[in-house]
């Protein structure tokens, strides 16, 4: 499975979980496998657990780089693909460019079209406040 495909079973999985607030990660990681809507990867299951274990942290500093917006506001997909690319940029080594290329590329397809170019733009304001830290 290439990277690529990995990012995009780690989103499904964050986004289905979106859905099922009660229901434990695990539980939701199975139910998904089961369903057949996603082919378990060590590498995306990696990921999803580290995002899932520092989902406060993540969410903050998503927070800290919107503009005009509110957490409440975020579609489910767009939440999902900034959770996964703030996540990705924070625990593994994956170029910045990478992430955020892999991120609106998510985008594109599963969100509407203007939420490409909102994700980009939170993605690119992080890194630039992350630079300046």
């Amino acid at each position: 499975m290439t990277r690529h495909e990995a990012r995009e079973q780690a989103f499904l999985l964050l986004f289905d979980r979106s859905f099922h607030p009660e229901m434990t990660l695990e539980d939701v990681i199975a139910l998904a496998a089961e369903d057949e809507l996603i082919v378990t990867d060590d590498f995306a299951l990696s990921l999803v657990r580290q995002i899932c274990a520092a989902q406060e942290q993540i969410d903050a500093a998503i927070e800290q780089n919107l503009r005009g917006w509110k957490m409440n506001r975020i579609s489910r997909v767009s939440l999902a693909v900034l959770r996964l690319a703030v996540g990705e940029l924070t625990f593994c080594d994956t170029p910045a460019g990478a992430a955020v290329n892999e991120a609106v590329e998510l985008c594109k397809t599963y969100a509407a079209t203007e939420d490409v170019s909102f994700v980009n733009g939170v993605l690119r304001a992080y890194l630039r406040a992350k630079e300046a830290e």
